[in-house]
């Protein structure tokens, strides 16, 4: 029987995959030839938000389908790109457009897809970004949500709590059964485990306050000779990554102010103020409304362009930064950098 698309295409995160998006993918299968799923939030370092690979969730999704429903299923990693929705939509054209080059049956005709989602779902905005394919929206199933699952699951008894969201319907019983092996053996749970405990505790030192806070703070992205200057973070959040020189604003500061003094607290970089400033090419904000998860916070990041030379200034870390490192550009990891400062040196760049 014919279906009515050659192709389907559903974008997610899938932290963790559950019955809501097993109901789309089923739906996308019985409406194409072929599901493409791309991942999104992919090459991150594991985060409250962001707690599995690209890879883990993968295996998550095909340990619920069948022999015949996999072969038809076409998966690819979708890196995030929150301070550029035209790059991240050509990434997605490019994607399934170089899958459907390489799958298409019928070459004589050109294949018709469709976009499927969750209707009335703000992750779901993704519909209307694409107007040269056919869109199909999905009720959200029970509108679950996988928020309080991952914190459910990584602050309860694992055991216990995917047993309940089985018998809710609100996972499947083979992602529960990944869940819990995950819990029993790799490293990241405890990780997870410890970061979620760690800003549960910072955010209610702020729940008397009688509105929502909101966080101003300050990065340096200091650029010399093809390096980028960062630090390794000494605590949680983000324990053992590497970041941005930065901090909170102190009261009665400037931002440049507090960008200078946190550069110098964190990473004792030998070079005069006066040079610092006269090296600043560009100053941006950074409000991506997810980019930490201590709570809403707002980053003014400095761009510092230093004079090229055979010999990078000397940098030790301190204060909040266990070490300080030139990095050549080329060797920068988004899997092993804190919250999105990946994107904002990609940004400050132009490389996104």
């Amino acid at each position: 029987m014919n279906k009515p698309y050659d192709f389907t295409v559903f974008i997610g995160r899938f932290q963790p995959f559950h019955t809501g998006h097993l109901k789309v993918v089923r739906e996308g299968l019985n409406q194409a030839d072929k599901l493409i799923l791309l991942i999104g939030s992919a090459w991150e370092p594991r985060n409250p938000r962001n707690p599995w690979t690209h890879q883990e969730r993968e295996e998550m999704v095909r340990r619920c389908l069948s022999e015949a429903e996999n072969a038809r299923l076409l998966c690819l990693p979708l890196m995030d790109v929150p301070y550029n929705d035209e790059v991240w939509v050509r990434n997605v054209q490019s994607t399934v457009n170089g899958l459907v080059i390489a799958h298409h049956t019928v070459p004589h005709r050109p294949a018709k897809i469709s976009l499927i989602g969750h209707r009335k779902d703000q992750t779901g905005f993704y519909l209307s970004l694409f107007p040269q394919w056919s869109s199909i929206s999905i009720e959200n199933y029970h509108k679950i949500s996988a928020t309080p699952v991952r914190e459910a699951f990584f602050i309860d008894e694992p055991e216990r709590v995917t047993r309940e969201l089985v018998s809710n319907d609100i996972l499947p019983q083979q992602v529960a059964d990944y869940l819990i092996d995950f819990s029993r053996t790799h490293p990241g749970f405890q990780h997870i485990h410890d970061e979620i405990l760690f800003i549960k505790k910072y955010q209610q030192a702020w729940n008397t306050a009688p509105y929502p806070q909101v966080f101003v703070t300050v990065d340096s992205v200091v650029i010399q000779s093809g390096h980028v200057l960062l630090i390794e973070r000494r605590a949680s959040p983000g324990k053992g990554l590497w970041a941005l020189p930065g901090g909170f604003l102190n009261g009665g500061e400037r931002l440049l102010e507090a960008c200078l003094r946190e550069l110098r607290e964190e990473t004792r970089l030998k070079v005069p103020a006066p040079v610092l400033k006269g090296s600043i090419k560009r100053q941006a904000v950074y409000d991506a409304p997810y980019r930490s998860a201590r709570g809403r916070t707002i980053t003014h990041a400095f761009y510092i362009e230093l004079e090229p030379s055979l010999e990078l200034p000397k940098v030790k870390g301190s204060d909040d930064a266990k070490t300080a490192r030139w990095v050549p550009l080329s060797e920068l990891d988004p899997q092993v950098m804190f919250e999105d400062h990946y994107f904002i040196i990609q940004d400050m760049l132009g490389a996104v």
